[in-house]
């Protein structure tokens, strides 16, 4: 798993720096603030895959109250403390948009107590009309009966990590269900009222083009208004980044990472479901992840969970865009660390930074050109603009950008999205 950064010390109550509550108009009235949402990091895995390096522990009892059976009345502290700090800060009450669970793999708890955390999310905030919350899972941690309790606390859409229907890349992946089930799960989950998304990766070590064609193919069968696809990558301190470095498996190139994304798309978009991010397609706005959106659109969140990442921007009614953007944050990793400093009533942050004006103008044209709506050309600063005619011409943003004012990556752009964001950038 990766190091956190290093970062200022959190204060221990979790306090906020001032300039967040900061930059309302003279008038007295109240500062425009973006969406909030929550993101509740589950730490628990039944297999630790070899790809991955996400923070996630495979027992069930690390003790110190870092338990799965005691994680829902955790994480209800960290809720709770949120709520204080937000409050304190000149920021709280506003409603909930969006909640997401991820992991791991959240549905390793019981859904009851996946239920316990959302009822506290909503007393704590309160959840806006029609407010999106999803979580993940895997397709052999679910049932009939789960689903049907999830729905019934208010969950609405859950994001099943199929990755591939073909066995012996599952196989490599070391991933432990059965490519059968998942025409079961999503029906399970369609009967239950749930909106459904199926979590593919292409790239696997001894993955063909046909293996991969397979695996569209029956994620698109079982008829989702969802899909996310995602290159593999792997990290290094992973044991498939061992296996690589011993020659044991081998990477495929670029050039066969860009023919399996362009197939994905051309088969996804056959079937109706349009890019609407780089990675993402779905059946119509209605269907995309608006979480996710949320943070390509930099809105606010605060992240629950060992190793959980937050963010809030500062205030500026004004238009200003002097002084600080905004601090994000970060919990200590480890369950048992985590759990121990909420129980002594102290916050778990291990680590912050606050944005600058030019840190916060990379991630809004990093994040924001990702999307098929595009990078409004206001964004960008002199040298960006005089870049867009350049990127044109090399067909990585749409010809029609200068008559839409947006900056719109072609298909061949997504593929090079971060040469895209180094020049409008630099």
């Amino acid at each position: 798993m990766p190091a956190l950064p290093d970062g200022e010390p959190v204060p221990a109550d979790g306090t906020l720096p001032a300039f967040v509550g900061d930059g309302g108009p003279s008038d007295g009235a109240e500062p425009s603030r973006s969406r909030f949402g929550v993101y509740v990091h589950v730490p628990f895995c039944s297999v630790r895959c070899g790809y991955c390096d996400f923070n996630t522990y495979t027992a069930s009892e690390l003790g110190g109250g870092a338990s799965q059976m005691a994680y829902a009345t955790t994480a209800l502290r960290e809720v709770e403390l949120a709520a204080r700090v937000l409050d304190d800060a000149g920021v709280g009450g506003r409603p909930v948009s969006t909640v997401f669970f991820g992991g791991g793999t959240p549905t390793m708890l019981p859904a009851t107590d996946l239920a316990r955390i959302l009822t506290g999310v909503r007393e704590a905030w309160g959840l806006t009309p029609g407010a999106e919350v999803s979580t993940e899972a895997n397709p052999d941690s679910v049932t009939p009966e789960s689903l049907g309790v999830l729905a019934e606390a208010g969950f609405t859409r859950v994001s099943f990590g199929m990755q591939s229907a073909v066995p012996h890349v599952l196989a490599t992946l070391e991933r432990t269900h059965d490519p059968a089930r998942i025409p079961d799960v999503v029906r399970w989950a369609g009967e239950a009222g749930l909106d459904v998304s199926l979590d593919l990766i292409y790239g696997t070590p001894g993955e063909s083009l046909e293996d991969w064609r397979a695996s569209v193919e029956t994620a698109l069968a079982t008829g989702v208004d969802h899909v996310s696809a995602y290159a593999l990558v792997v990290e290094a301190g992973t044991k498939m980044a061992a296996q690589v470095r011993r020659g044991q498996v081998l990477l495929p190139d670029e050039d066969d990472q860009a023919a399996k994304y362009e197939l994905a798309d051309d088969l996804l978009t056959e079937a109706g479901l349009g890019w609407y991010e780089v990675s993402n397609w779905s059946r119509g706005p209605e269907h995309a992840c608006r979480h996710n959106l949320a943070y390509w659109r930099g809105d606010d969140w605060w992240g629950v969970g060992p190793g959980a990442h937050s963010f809030v921007g500062a205030a500026r009614a004004d238009g200003s865009s002097d002084g600080p953007a905004g601090v994000r944050w970060w919990n200590v990793k480890h369950p048992r660390r985590y759990a121990a400093l909420l129980e002594s009533g102290s916050s778990p942050g291990a680590g912050r930074e606050v944005l600058t004006a030019d840190e916060a103008y990379l991630e809004r044209v990093m994040l924001g050109v990702r999307l098929s709506d595009g990078l409004d050309l206001a964004v960008l600063r002199p040298a960006g603009r005089r870049a867009v005619a350049g990127l044109v011409a090399t067909g990585l943003l749409d010809g029609r950008t200068a008559v839409t004012g947006r900056a719109v990556l072609t298909r061949r752009g997504r593929l090079l999205a971060d040469a895209v964001v180094r020049e409008l950038t630099e």
